[in-house]
């Protein structure tokens, strides 16, 4: 019975992974429709771990089941993100202040100076490895400060933004101005000039921020173009097994599957 449910458990986790990758890498875009004998078939799972899987991805805030129609990718809610962005601010530039005041320098800051500062631009992390090391940037910082409460909420905020704050290092120019821009902040942590690091910490985020939402809309556009040119060659589903909705507007926020309000 006991190896049973873990076999149940590693088939839901396994789903999960998989639908969580197909929305972070765009294969499912948002406002894509589906139902959950499309994801048994297409992973081979049957409907228990599929909706484990499912319900997994609503409480995260990926997907919403629609009455008597299955599942969608939820729509981008920009607005929402510019809101997280603003309280991730707030968080951090006073985590900056925090740290500035304790009597000691965190070996934190020691730490991530030496991580963003390499001798030679060949020693700098790519990919997903960079990705991970700009998040434990922000989020060991903000630990830093000390605030048990603070630290929480700021890691939740972290992971609901992370699917958008990906697509920051998938250009070149975005990697180099993390660099500089980090070791910039250190900086100014470690000669105690906290309003500096606070500024220059606010600014890096805001064009963080404003890269990733330029970055976010190609990207769907190109896989809703993409998608367009499959499914009109297959009877309106796509090579996943998913059916999307026509779009006469490639342009258009809502075709897009963006809520823009």
């Amino acid at each position: 019975m006991a190896a049973n449910g873990k076999r149940k458990e590693s088939m839901a986790d396994r789903v999960y992974e998989a639908l969580k990758d197909d929305i972070f890498e765009f294969r499912l875009i948002p406002g894509d429709k589906f139902s959950e004998g499309d994801v048994g078939t297409r992973l081979n799972a049957s409907r228990t771990p599929v909706r484990e899987a499912l319900y997994r991805l609503q409480r995260e805030g990926y997907v919403e089941v629609l009455f008597r129609s299955g599942w969608q990718v939820k729509p981008f809610d920009f607005q929402q993100v510019e809101e997280l962005y603003d309280l991730r601010i707030t968080l951090e530039r006073a985590a900056m202040h925090k740290i500035c005041a304790l009597p000691e320098e965190p070996q934190t800051v020691r730490t991530l100076t030496a991580i963003w500062n390499p001798d030679h631009p060949s020693e700098r992390a790519v990919g997903s490895t960079v990705r991970a090391l700009d998040e434990s940037f922000h989020c060991d910082l903000v630990a830093a400060a000390g605030n048990r409460e603070m630290t929480r909420i700021h890691r939740e905020i972290t992971d609901r933004l992370r699917i958008i704050r990906r697509l920051d290092f998938t250009r070149d120019d975005r990697v180099d101005a993390t660099y500089v821009e980090h070791s910039q902040i250190l900086e100014a942590l470690r000669t105690g000039h906290a309003a500096d690091a606070a500024d220059r910490l606010t600014r890096h985020i805001r064009a963080s921020q404003k890269a990733v939402r330029e970055i976010t809309m190609e990207r769907i556009r190109e896989a809703a173009e993409a998608h367009r040119r499959v499914a009109a060659g297959s009877g309106g589903e796509d090579e996943d097994g998913v059916r999307r909705k026509p779009s006469s507007d490639p342009g258009g926020g809502a075709d897009l599957g963006v809520d823009a309000t």
